[in-house]
């Protein structure tokens, strides 16, 4: 790993029982900034999100071949517990799913799983939690509602709120716009800035003009011929878009093809 990287993705291969989803991954993810995970759907892009706090592993029948090292350590290693790199490593899905309990205790549920219980302690942190994805004005005043009242831009803020209460160090995006109007969409974009000196974000992303605007690295991965995915190319943001080294990912950005 060099100066600056918090992942690195070393030789991955990735398998859904005897098939091979993912092939030879290898790259890096620079600390405190947003890195884009683009290309056509069924090339791997979420798998590998996945595959960055373990997630994948809860489905039946997969295989990892190669290391992820987080932080100089492999996160596969016998010794290593997926919860706590689950903590450390959060992740925001693509539809917003908060939980069918009030706004405040969406929130809480995981601080208080990690240990904090006292009133003062849980009000500190919840209202820390929500400014911090932006939320806190607009629900100050009815964090006892439920969640389910809100609208979708803002159930994905509580989503993001939840997952960075527990204090990760990255935050796993997947698709966490498709959902959402222009508007929404505009408002997490500014968000993921936001948060950028807090945390390391990666971002599954269809909408290449959100990968611009809103990434500082981009890896563009495709479907090879046997049908597994592959990193194609991967760097600056304003590199690859501007100067991709290979013609497919000029196309796909083009939209020219994919």
């Amino acid at each position: 790993m060099e100066a600056g990287d918090i992942i690195s993705v070393n030789r991955v291969n990735f398998y859904y029982g005897a098939v091979r989803a993912l092939t030879d991954i290898s790259m890096t993810f620079k600390k405190n900034k947003v890195t884009a995970l683009i290309g056509p759907s069924g090339c791997g892009k979420s798998t590998l999100l996945r595959l960055l706090n373990r997630m994948n592993e809860l489905i039946d029948a997969t295989k990892v071949e190669g290391e992820i090292l987080f932080e100089g350590r492999n996160i596969y290693a016998p010794d290593v517990d997926p919860v706590e790199i689950r903590r450390k490593i959060g992740m925001v899905f693509q539809k917003p799913n908060p939980f069918p309990k009030s706004i405040y205790d969406n929130v809480a549920y995981g601080l208080r799983l990690h240990g904090a219980h006292g009133k003062a302690e849980l009000d500190d942190l919840v209202e820390r939690s929500l400014a911090d994805a932006a939320l806190w004005n607009e629900v100050k005043d009815r964090l006892h509602e439920s969640a389910l009242g809100m609208s979708g831009g803002q159930q994905q803020r509580l989503c993001i709120a939840r997952a960075i209460a527990s204090e990760p160090e990255v935050l796993l995006m997947d698709e966490p716009c498709s959902a959402l109007d222009p508007i929404a969409t505009y408002r997490i974009e500014g968000l993921m800035r936001d948060l950028t000196p807090q945390y390391t974000i990666v971002i599954v992303t269809h909408n290449m003009q959100q990968a611009a605007r809103a990434s500082d690295f981009a890896a563009f991965f495709w479907i090879d011929d046997d049908r597994t995915g592959r990193l194609v190319e991967w760097g600056p943001t304003a590199q690859l878009f501007a100067a991709p080294s290979d013609e497919r990912t000029e196309r796909y950005i083009t939209g020219r093809m994919g």
